[in-house]
């Protein structure tokens, strides 16, 4: 017997959705039936797409699984009320639970609707050994984010160092994940997602470091509990279409999309 397409609603279009609308172009289990963007891009895209594809500034009644990979804001504008409507839900920009009472939210809508909302794991691995880990019991977590100086332009790191004159690696913030948040948004992500997956955003320690010596953005995260330690260190390749996004971001999306339609999921 064959299997139903997995039709999913897209919610944003920029670098990810592209990127994830392109690569899922072949697929015979799954397809883009809806992308959701801000009014003004809507006729555009629509002409651009063709008639494959419904674009709209909403999530329309008839989804069954949203992606999200629009940015914060996306959460509460869409995330949540298809969640309170009982529609699926996947999120990529997991750095948006650090905003007070968010992830109460999600959760209470994802109640209402009795569905669920799934946090993926975007650009760094190791998320499901250190929730696996939390279930007996967490000691320590810690996230390191490594970049070169030039990753920090245009961020609170400039008050902290001299970013144009770094010789040796510079530790720009040691704070909880909330904090790292609140002070660095565009690089909450990873942050994030290892803080929900263990110890929460304030019992979570994160080290942000300018490092003149690397070219890459460097993950590495410590886990300490009764299952003993774990070390993980990931360096991650960009989006070619974006810079600033790791390319492992696609990646988790387009596993998670598989995972649902695949007969056998790891």
């Amino acid at each position: 017997m064959s299997r139903a397409v997995l039709e999913v609603t897209l919610v944003g279009f920029g670098a990810i959705g592209r990127s994830i609308f392109q690569r899922l172009g072949g697929s015979a289990h799954t397809r883009i039936a809806h992308i959701v963007v801000s009014p003004a891009r809507v006729a555009a895209l629509q002409a651009e797409l063709g008639s494959a594809v419904q674009v709209s500034d909403q999530v329309p009644a008839s989804s069954r699984l949203v992606l999200e990979c629009a940015g914060h804001s996306a959460l509460t504008q869409h995330v949540v009320p298809a969640l309170a409507q009982g529609v699926e839900c996947a999120v990529l920009s997991v750095g948006a639970l650090s905003a007070a009472g968010l992830p109460e939210q999600l959760a209470q809508a994802a109640e209402q609707g009795q569905t669920q909302v799934h946090l993926l794991s975007g650009a760094i691995g190791g998320i499901d050994a250190i929730a696996a880990a939390r279930l007996g019991g967490l000691t320590d977590v810690t996230y390191t984010g490594r970049k070169p100086p030039s990753g920090w332009r245009g961020t609170p790191a400039e008050q902290v160092v001299n970013l144009d004159t770094l010789t040796q690696p510079a530790v720009i913030l040691q704070a909880s994940a909330r904090e790292a948040a609140r002070l660095y948004p565009k690089n909450a992500n990873v942050a994030a997602t290892v803080s929900l997956a263990g110890l929460g955003l304030d019992a979570t320690q994160v080290r942000l470091i300018a490092d003149p010596g690397v070219t890459e953005n460097i993950h590495e995260i410590m886990a300490r509990g009764a299952f003993g330690e774990m070390h993980l260190t990931l360096r991650g390749q960009p989006l070619a279409d974006n810079p600033k996004t790791s390319a492992l971001t696609v990646l988790s999306a387009l596993r998670f999309l598989h995972n649902r339609s695949a007969a056998v999921t790891l």
